[in-house]
């Protein structure tokens, strides 16, 4: 059976570090990490989202502002509040929670965000940055950065040599995931729903991350024996089985099944879910060390 990656654990060890490094900072320079995050109307799993991410940049010891706009809030208001985040020298991460509603252009309140503020990665400059190599100033997404540090744990950070299948395409997951990988010296292929003969594809992986949304679609028989395997995914499937109306969270991997082929595998739950918040945190200190000129701390 596979080694059981451990995301909670991982996630655990990010963030002991960002703790002991920004009272480092506080107590060096006066630096507090700020993190801004802006929530628009009433979306119950966003505001959940929101307060997990609140609760855990106060438990770094960050200066933690939240902003909670109503539903009708027009596109140029929220811009102006950006604009003001993007001003603020307390301010050192904003993050807008998606998604925004409809009158809203999603797009536009993304790049309207300080490239230098930009703790989600989503910036056109930063996916610039992550698509060069740009790795000391990029900022890049939280969920494939923290699915790399998991990749880490098991391979090491030089990964030459090695082959990459990343299934899924998505400017948040895929594209990212797929540049960090080249930076670490993979070779890489990016598959979709347009791939021919997926699973023979898949099986050539040394590395396979699974980032398509689409409940267990990566099986057993898809997985190199001992292939390292990131599932990304977290879907909500019907589960009789523990009574009428009853669900249970999967992955895009048929974990059983693959469990038996891959070397090393992430759960769901358990496995790149806790890893998205913690390297949100790593952003936000990033952001404060290289405001004041220090070099970026490695997690």
């Amino acid at each position: 059976m596979a080694e059981i990656i451990d995301g909670k654990a991982v996630a655990e060890d990010v963030v002991a570090r960002v703790k002991d490094l920004a009272a480092e900072l506080k107590a060096g320079r006066g630096i507090v990490p700020g993190l801004a995050v802006v929530i628009v109307g009433e979306d119950p799993a966003s505001q959940v989202y929101v307060a997990s991410k609140g609760k855990k940049a106060k438990e770094c010891g960050f200066h933690s502002v939240q902003h909670t706009l109503p539903a009708e809030t027009g596109e140029a208001e929220l811009v102006k509040l950006i604009e003001t985040l993007n001003a603020d020298p307390a301010i050192h991460g904003i993050l807008v929670q998606l998604p925004l509603p409809g009158h809203i252009d999603s797009g536009r309140i993304i790049q309207t965000i300080a490239p230098d503020k930009d703790v989600d990665g989503f910036n056109f400059v930063n996916v610039g940055k992550l698509g060069t190599g740009e790795l000391e100033t990029a900022f890049v997404p939280c969920t494939p950065a923290g699915s790399m540090l998991l990749i880490e744990r098991v391979r090491g950070k030089d990964l030459s040599g090695l082959n990459a299948v990343v299934v899924g395409r998505s400017n948040i997951v895929g594209k990212p995931m797929a540049n960090l990988l080249l930076a670490a010296n993979c070779t890489v292929t990016i598959a979709h729903s347009r791939t021919k003969d997926l699973p023979a594809l898949a099986r050539t992986a040394d590395i396979l991350v699974a980032a398509v949304g689409r409940p267990e679609m990566i099986k057993g028989d898809w997985v190199k024996p001992g292939a390292t395997v990131i599932d990304v995914g977290i879907n909500r499937v019907p589960a009789p089985d523990k009574g009428e109306g009853k669900s249970r969270l999967v992955g895009d991997v048929a974990y059983a099944e693959a469990s038996k082929n891959a070397g090393a595998i992430t759960p769901v739950p358990g496995g790149v879910g806790p890893m998205t918040i913690a390297l949100l945190m790593a952003n936000t200190l990033v952001s404060a060390y290289l405001r004041e000129g220090l070099a970026r701390p490695s997690f």
